[in-house]
């Protein structure tokens, strides 16, 4: 399942037509929308805690360089071990380096974004080690071979029916129509697999330079045994997850937990200090911390882009995108979606594997106004757009440059523009409906009435009207 080049378009249409799909985002987003809503209304001074947020971000991604070497002093002081990993293949590498020194036969994860985009499970199979995720909504996605669909909730795609199905088929029970049946299922598989892992593997939700420790939020316990029962704990975290004081945690923690689920703080919040002390009742006996790049040093040297490492994850933007609430996350082609996943899927993977992320936009903004840490989403879709213009190095069609070059000449030329205003109301003619729209513009045209509304021309002119207003009003 590694990375192609993504097909938004042509998989956004399939989504588009899938009605099951298209009624769980909307049910699935609007509550965590309605959530997330409510949550903030509740205090009073949110705005100034989001501006905050976003300066401390701002002053971690500008001084990287000093509070990751920061981290990795005080998580060895800790009694843990430090690896740097540059891309996915060498933290893959890694990871199954320690396992295999470790001798260890079984790993259980907790929920990571971090993991599938190194795709780790892959790299453990393929050494003969068994992986099993622990997350419900993770273990249902690894069951069915898919990709994670919601940062938040993964398997947001799949219903009730179709999850009965998964399980009858790979885990031999019978057909439950209860979703507790289910999880009940799940948890008893899960139990069993906690207890017999030599390994657990989790990522971070942050990580704190000032005291070594790393921080997870979640809300089913899966993460706090995964990294307390087995005798050895790798969390896999991105160089951006950073965050200078553990002070600055109180407020993180309010941001992140209101932002994804309206909560005003996740069931469980574990804070990881290296390994099992002599004093303490249970834990890892090695703490592993792999600090993965992965392309984050080069989305670093843009200061038009850096501000996609403030993000943490979150998902806010995602349940308030129109488009992402219309063609759901595997469209965008990776394991990032939304707005999060249109911004930073072409900076890590490379703008010309992925050209149509930055166009997945209204640009209307919705993601800036809820995220947590004010990432200026339209701004760098701007940026990265044209970097995808220029990436083509003039590579339009001769139509495409020759009707630019037309417009321009018209617009820079009144007399011209007034009687092509006037002349455009005529030529529509032959393609106008009856209900007001431009129904079937000829190639290459018609790629914009295939797909939405394209109001006529109406037959006066914007001047004309305003002229008639004055007159009436003066």
């Amino acid at each position: 399942m590694g990375f192609e080049e993504v097909r938004f378009e042509q998989d956004s249409e399939k989504a588009i037509h899938n009605k099951p799909l298209q009624k769980a985002l909307v049910n699935v987003t609007n509550r965590f929308r309605t959530a997330r809503n409510k949550a903030s209304e509740d205090v009073p001074n949110w705005d100034n805690l989001r501006a905050a947020a976003r300066e401390i971000k701002k002053e971690t991604i500008e001084n990287l360089d000093k509070y990751l070497l920061m981290l990795e002093e005080r998580v060895k002081r800790a009694g843990g071990k430090v690896h740097w990993a540059k891309d996915a293949e060498e933290a893959s590498q890694i990871i199954v380096n320690i396992a295999r020194e470790g001798n260890v036969k079984s790993v259980v994860k907790s929920k990571s974004m971090a993991t599938e985009e190194i795709e780790l499970n892959n790299s453990f199979e393929d050494a003969g080690i068994k992986v099993i995720e622990t997350d419900l909504g993770e273990y249902i996605i690894q069951l069915a071979g898919e990709r994670p669909s919601h940062i938040i909730a993964p398997a947001i795609h799949k219903t009730k029916e179709d999850i009965s199905k998964l399980f009858s088929a790979k885990l031999g029970i019978p057909r439950y129509d209860k979703p507790e049946e289910l999880t009940k299922v799940a948890r008893e598989i899960l139990r069993s697999e906690f207890l017999n892992a030599d390994m657990g593997v989790s990522g971070a939700n942050f990580a704190v330079a000032e005291t070594g420790t790393i921080v997870i939020v979640e809300n089913e316990g899966n993460a706090r045994l995964t990294t307390t029962v087995p005798k050895i704990h790798v969390a896999l975290v991105g160089i951006e997850k950073l965050i200078p004081r553990y002070e600055d945690l109180s407020l993180f923690l309010t941001v992140l937990a209101r932002s994804a689920t309206g909560q005003k703080s996740s069931t469980y919040v574990s804070f990881i200090t290296g390994p099992k002390r002599s004093t303490d009742i249970d834990g890892p006996e090695e703490f592993h911390l792999v600090l993965l790049d992965n392309g984050r040093s080069k989305i670093l040297a843009s200061e038009e882009t850096r501000e996609s490492l403030y993000c943490i994850r979150c998902g806010a933007c995602l349940n308030n995108c129109p488009v992402y609430r219309k063609v759901g996350g595997h469209s965008y082609g990776w394991v990032y979606s939304g707005p999060i996943g249109a911004i930073i899927t072409p900076q890590l993977m490379g703008i010309d594997k992925a050209p149509e992320l930055p166009f997945a936009s209204s640009l209307c903004g919705a993601c800036k106004d809820v995220c947590p840490v004010k990432i200026d989403f339209p701004k760098v879709l701007l940026e990265l757009r044209k970097n995808v213009v220029e990436s083509k190095k003039g590579s339009t069609g001769i139509g495409e440059r020759f009707g630019i070059r037309l417009w321009r000449f018209t617009v820079e030329h009144e007399s011209i523009y007034k009687i092509t205003n006037k002349l455009s109301y005529y030529f529509q003619l032959p393609w106008k409906g009856r209900n007001g729209k431009l129904n079937s513009l000829p190639y290459p045209f018609s790629r914009w009435t295939d797909q939405r509304d394209f109001p006529a021309v109406a037959k006066k002119t914007f001047r004309e009207r305003w002229k008639n207003n004055k007159g009436e009003t003066g």
